[in-house]
């Protein structure tokens, strides 16, 4: 029996993974614990959340695996600050010293976290260090349904890799091209999110939601100064137009000039077309680079199966657009595509890679639904609820599914918090709130009232898996959320001349299919496919809607407010609850609704946590 312990950090999204025999036993993100969102610090909480779990201490774990090489990064670094000396020189100064204090010996840092967490723990030649990148590609194939595929990795920056290809086959799997950093389709995005003013390594998904009011009116600028696209998909950025190498910002002066406007500030500026047009620029371009480098990929290696990770991989809308090309018989993409899913891969590749371990391929994938998190028994759910303060009802589940639906019928937000917590960024019904999506009014309440976050938003759809094709335009199983198609015609309704005029947020108030609340303003849907082997209960909650209503369909959203991590535990879910407009929370197989609860529980929960 051997157990390997994946780790990433000390950049963003710090977690822990165990795999025991090369199977995946549980995965969470540090963020979940600290509740700070996408927290970089040693992930103490994860790794002894991932213990406990496997009931095993540290000093049984034979092997541990930090998913990058930090020297690596430091050579990076100075060769970055060489290259483009004289400038840059300012933050050299300041950053040099952090790494020679710290991040140069990330090794003893490791080393005595892990002896905080157990000192019995002596043995330093358990760990290892994998690549960034090898750790991004290992978590998208070994996990996923497919004896082999090109995996296609893409994100900021991980040692020296910005985009990687790789070619998995069995147990093996090797890089094989590499596009180094400053050249990155994800510090190009990045720098746009900072532009728009959103928070970078967090905001990029509003920049995507926000791309359809707009019209791609600088794709041209954007490809005749900052990038230069090639045919196969790579691309080389001018460096003059970014500061994101050398500099404390994304974006030079340079930049601001070219688009004619500084930086938006989210403190004192409100988002206008242009943002909009920014927006929906930037995400053109992003779509036509992934799209040229996955098709040229496809006739390259002629392999019909994808795997993607890395951060650029959660842009769903893009990878709608590869999908609909019909590139690829199949694509499967890594729930937890960011820096925490490099823990899972780091774990894997020494298990296959590095120890040559034959691979059992499951048929779905071997992710379990990315439910990989903490859960908590009924007991300790009651016993927490009554020492908050809390008035609930307790029902079979039977009960509790019909009252849930009757809830969401009645235009309720429903909190959902059941079983093991996701891991990685989307709740996929373990910690999600729930709405009716053909409610008109929806949408916008969930935003403005629950989640406490800007009205553009879209919500994703969880979608009965055999319903799928009635309802959206894709064929393909979307589980984790990371599949973006329209609502099917004969489910959509057409604009008005009128209506077609409208700009900007003007465009959000307009019903626009039967499923209005999930259905955004270019017809497009998030969608989440749900099936009976990967959540039974929320599979049986949509189907009880379905019943009810005819409807298959649910809005899913993560179960916090903008700023806040997903909830982990029952009292997070109850402040959450008692902090917002939220109507009803089922929380195991409790049931509460807001009317029933002590007045003197209410809290103002919107400034909580700092805008992301």
């Amino acid at each position: 029996m051997t157990f390997i312990l994946g780790i990433s950090a000390f950049y963003h999204d710090s977690a822990a993974t165990i795999i025991k025999d090369g199977k995946i036993i549980a995965a969470v993100q540090e963020e979940r614990f600290t509740r700070i969102k996408h927290d970089s610090s040693f992930p103490t909480n994860s790794i002894k959340f991932v213990l406990k779990y496997c009931n095993i201490k540290l000093s049984n774990i034979d092997h541990i695996i930090f998913f990058e090489k930090p020297f690596l990064k430091f050579e990076r670094l100075l060769e970055t600050y060489v290259a483009f000396a004289p400038k840059g020189f300012w933050q050299f100064t300041k950053s040099m010293p952090l790494w020679l204090k710290n991040k140069l010996f990330q090794k003893k840092q490791i080393l005595d976290d892990l002896k905080k967490i157990n000192n019995s723990f002596i043995d330093e030649k358990k760990l290892y260090f994998s690549e960034h990148h090898l750790s991004h590609a290992a978590s998208a194939f070994y996990p996923s349904p497919f004896n082999e595929a090109i995996i296609l990795t893409a994100d900021g920056v991980g040692e020296w890799a910005t985009t990687t290809v790789a070619i998995g086959r069995g147990n093996e799997l090797e890089i094989v091209k590499e596009l180094h950093f400053p050249h990155s389709l994800g510090l190009l995005y990045s720098a746009f999110t900072y532009y728009t003013g959103f928070k970078v390594n967090s905001g990029e998904y509003k920049l995507m939601g926000l791309a359809p009011y707009g019209e791609p009116k600088y794709s041209k600028i954007i490809k005749d100064y900052l990038i230069d696209i090639k045919e196969d998909g790579t691309f080389k950025l001018d460096q003059t137009y970014f500061d994101y190498a050398t500099g404390f910002k994304m974006t030079s002066k340079k930049f601001n000039l070219l688009f004619g406007n500084k930086e938006r500030d989210s403190n004192n500026e409100k988002i206008n077309q242009f943002h909009m047009d920014i927006a929906a620029s930037i995400q053109e371009i992003t779509e036509e680079i992934m799209i040229k480098l996955t098709s040229s990929l496809s006739e390259e290696y002629k392999l019909k199966n994808l795997c993607m990770a890395g951060g650029v991989a959660l842009n769903c809308v893009a990878n709608g657009k590869i999908l609909k090309k019909n590139i690829f018989d199949n694509i499967w993409i890594q729930p937890a595509s960011g820096d925490a899913g490099g823990s899972l891969g780091a774990c894997l590749a020494f298990w296959y890679k590095h120890l040559k371990k034959n691979r059992v391929i499951n048929k779905n994938d071997s992710m379990q639904g990315s439910l990989l998190g903490p859960e908590y028994k009924q007991n300790d759910i009651e016993e927490k609820l009554t020492d908050l303060g809390a008035k609930f009802e307790t029902f079979n589940l039977d009960e509790l599914i019909n009252k849930t639906v009757s809830s969401i019928i009645n235009g309720d937000a429903v909190g959902w918090f059941q079983g093991r917590m996701e891991f990685g960024p989307r709740a996929l019904g373990a910690r999600s709130i729930l709405g009716d999506p053909r409610s008109e009014k929806m949408q916008k309440n969930l935003n403005l009232k629950v989640k406490y976050r800007e009205s553009f938003r879209p919500f994703a759809p969880s979608i009965l898996e055999d319903d799928l094709e009635n309802w959206f335009d894709i064929k393909i199983e979307s589980p984790y959320m990371l599949m973006v198609g329209n609502v099917s015609k004969n489910k959509s309704f057409n604009m008005s001349e009128e209506e077609k005029k409208l700009f900007g947020i003007e465009k959000l108030n307009i019903k626009r299919s039967e499923i209005p609340a999930v259905t955004h303003v270019d017809y497009s849907a998030r969608i989440q496919t749900v099936n009976f082997e990967r959540n039974k209960l929320y599979y049986n909650l949509i189907l009880e809607f379905k019943k009810k209503t005819g409807c298959p369909i649910l809005i899913n959203t993560s179960f916090n407010i903008r700023g806040e991590p997903i909830v982990c535990t029952p009292a997070e879910a109850f402040k959450c609850f008692m902090g917002t407009e939220m109507d009803t929370l089922v929380i195991g197989n409790c049931f509460l609704k807001k009317d029933n609860q002590n007045k003197n529980l209410l809290k103002n929960y919107r400034n909580q946590f700092e805008l992301d």
